[in-house]
């Protein structure tokens, strides 16, 4: 055994001994030539290696020719939208709480069924799983249904009008009113203003028990819809009839006053009230009637006599203060045959001039009877021809003045 310095000097030696390992450079460095018995250190050798530079990309494919486009058509400029201005997160800014989970965005819209023809058909012999979707009648016929349910403000009044007799004007009067009942799912009245004892009343399924006298008698006892009800006819269509009395000396006793106040009574209670109008436009009622109107629809028969009496009527408006009745009517060619000698394509473009739109009627048998008639009775062409008129009418729609 050594001696206790010795041991001491081992002892401090074995302490020192790691530490000064620990602060010898490792011999796997490339250093510098040594001075005196120490390797120079090469102070780059400790920095971390720069990372390699990343592989060049490949260069990208070339730009396809440029094709030159047509510029726009003037529908197209018209038609299309302006583009927003992009702005992120400004879909959400103003977003209703849940708007996200909005039906359009979730929920899968089906295919429309079809309600008529070998289509129809199909579907219910599959059980539904065929829809071959509605035909192109069909869904043009939905567009038109769906002007047809234009909105109405307080209750909407239509004059039909005539300066000629025998042009169906009592029939248009009904077909325009089995329409909007038949579609529209608010109340519908056909008043007969007929000075000269109308026949609308006859006309209908349900013949009336009263007249406009009879409420013009009780007018003030009038308060709810149930009140009026006992004094209309309701056909199957759900469209109301007010008939006019059979006498004519009753009828032409009933002025411009009285008929102003008939027309208050069913305003209140009906959303759609339609007016069939003698042929004497200069008579009082005519007066009261066209006052309060909002629109007309001019009936005009398919002949060269016809079509002069509906232009005359325009004239008789425009000269006598009803400029603006011209401006928004509906023309209604009726009873319109093929192959005849009159140029109709003339006589639409004339009134295409003068009012907002024309729609023609074809003849069919059973209005020719002058009886009862329902829609289910007409050719199906005549409906179609009603439901384009009905819509032309409620393009009108508007404010009630």
């Amino acid at each position: 055994m050594g001696s206790p310095t010795d041991q001491h000097d081992d002892d401090e030696s074995l302490v020192q001994f790691p530490r000064r390992r620990a602060l010898r450079p490792s011999s796997s460095v490339v250093g510098l030539p040594a001075r005196g018995g120490v390797p120079v250190q090469d102070p780059n050798a400790l920095r971390p290696a720069a990372p390699a530079d990343p592989p060049a990309a490949p260069a990208p494919p070339p730009a396809p020719p440029v094709r030159a486009e047509a510029p726009p058509s003037e529908s197209d400029v018209y038609d299309a939208d302006p583009a927003p201005a992009a702005d992120p997160g400004a879909e959400h800014a103003h977003a209703e709480p849940g708007s996200d989970f909005a039906d359009q965005r979730y929920v899968r819209r089906s295919t429309p069924k079809p309600t008529s023809g070998w289509r129809r058909i199909v579907l219910e012999l599959t059980g539904g799983y065929w829809n071959p979707g509605p035909s192109r009648a069909e869904q043009e016929r939905r567009r038109l249904e769906a002007r047809v349910l234009a909105p109405v403000q307080g209750c909407r009044r239509i004059a039909v009008l005539s300066r000629k007799g025998g042009v169906g004007k009592t029939s248009v009067t009904l077909g325009l009113g089995h329409t909007f009942a038949t579609i529209r799912p608010d109340r519908v009245v056909a008043l007969d203003a007929n000075p000269d004892a109308g026949t609308l009343g006859y006309r209908l399924n349900a013949i009336p028990n009263r007249t406009i006298t009879d409420l013009l008698a009780d007018a003030d006892r009038i308060v709810r819809y149930s009140d009026v009800r006992s004094y209309t006819a309701q056909a199957p269509s759900r469209l109301e009839v007010m008939a006019s009395d059979d006498d004519p000396r009753i009828t032409r006793a009933v002025g411009e006053h009285e008929y102003e106040a008939a027309i208050d009574v069913l305003e209140r209670h009906y959303n759609l009230l339609l007016t069939d109008t003698g042929t004497d436009i200069t008579h009082s009622v005519m007066q009261g009637i066209l006052a309060s109107a909002d629109q007309v629809v001019v009936v005009a028969g398919p002949s060269l006599d016809g079509a002069r009496a509906a232009a005359k009527t325009f004239d008789w408006l425009e000269q006598n203060g009803h400029g603006y009745l011209v401006k928004t009517a509906v023309v209604a060619l009726n009873d319109v045959h093929k192959g005849g000698l009159v140029d109709l394509e003339a006589i639409r473009a004339h009134f295409d001039d003068r009012c907002r739109a024309v729609v023609a009627i074809p003849h069919d048998r059973h209005l020719e009877a002058g009886a009862q008639t329902s829609l289910e009775d007409l050719h199906p062409a005549t409906r179609h021809a009603y439901v384009e008129l009905a819509a032309a009418v409620a393009d009108g729609f508007g404010p009630a003045r």
